[in-house]
């Protein structure tokens, strides 16, 4: 194709934004992107793991470097178990930061620690105050940033575990218009970012591909891969998604047959 370097015939690839302002993703046996938007992936790594990293891989990168150069800073990745939250601690570790992980559940705690997680919190059953009190005693300075999957349920505890000058990243929020802590934010000085990766530069996109895959490179073992289904259980792999799928990702395979687990993921509860 014109315009595309011949060093990427026959490269082993992943690749991400297909869905970013065009109307197909890469659900399907072929895809075309711009050559920008495909990242090396080492020979040692299942394609699977090409297949995982994508947006949430790009999100998670970003919002590590959203307030600055993460290296020697301790980060908080509030919901560490999540698509973005695993990459947000692999690029945290593989940057030079101390990652500290928040989790629901014991299944989920696993997932941040394979990631690299140096400390990650159970937050099940605990209260607002409760989840800053273990926060602080890992970190008693305050965290230097935060990772944030639900801006509006944890801002603030967010601005409680933050130290003067802090910064956050928040790339997702359940009610669209959340009520903020504006003065406690002010006093601290406080940056808050707001992602949304379809409109990160193309430079930042850029750098977090070659970061992604240099991670890959020095020992992070990518994501756990939950179910594996063939092309043709497209709804089935919808469903899995929609239920919940806990233990890890869910991917879709080329003339692959869905191994039996997966067939038979109920219908989730409407």
């Amino acid at each position: 194709m014109r315009g595309v370097s011949t060093a990427r015939i026959g490269q082993r690839v992943w690749c991400f934004g297909a869905q970013s302002y065009r109307p197909f993703g890469t659900a399907a046996e072929f895809v075309v992107v711009p050559e920008t938007n495909v990242g090396r992936l080492p020979d040692r790594i299942d394609h699977a793991q090409g297949a995982c990293l994508g947006i949430p891989g790009i999100t998670g990168h970003r919002a590590v470097h959203a307030g600055g150069d993460p290296a020697g800073k301790s980060v908080l990745v509030q919901g560490g178990a999540g698509a973005v939250g695993v990459a947000a601690i692999a690029i945290a570790r593989f940057s030079g930061a101390r990652a500290i992980a928040t989790v629901r559940s014991s299944a989920q705690e696993v997932v941040a620690q394979l990631a690299g997680a140096d400390v990650v919190i159970r937050t099940a059953d605990l209260s607002a105050d409760e989840i800053v009190a273990r926060i602080l005693a890992v970190i008693p300075d305050g965290a230097d940033h935060v990772v944030e999957v639900a801006f509006d349920a944890n801002i603030a505890v967010d601005e409680q575990v933050l130290r003067q000058g802090g910064s956050i990243a928040a790339y997702a929020t359940h009610a669209p218009q959340p009520a903020i802590p504006f003065w406690p934010l002010v006093f601290k000085n406080v940056q808050v970012n707001f992602l949304g990766s379809d409109d990160f530069t193309p430079t930042q996109k850029a750098q977090a591909a070659l970061d992604l895959t240099a991670a890959l490179e020095g020992g992070w073992t990518g994501y756990p891969i939950a179910h594996r289904f063939a092309l043709e259980d497209v709804a089935l792999a919808h469903l899995a998604v929609e239920g919940g799928s806990p233990g890890g990702r869910v991917i879709l395979e080329l003339a692959a047959e869905a191994d039996d687990e997966s067939r038979t993921v109920p219908h989730p509860a409407r």
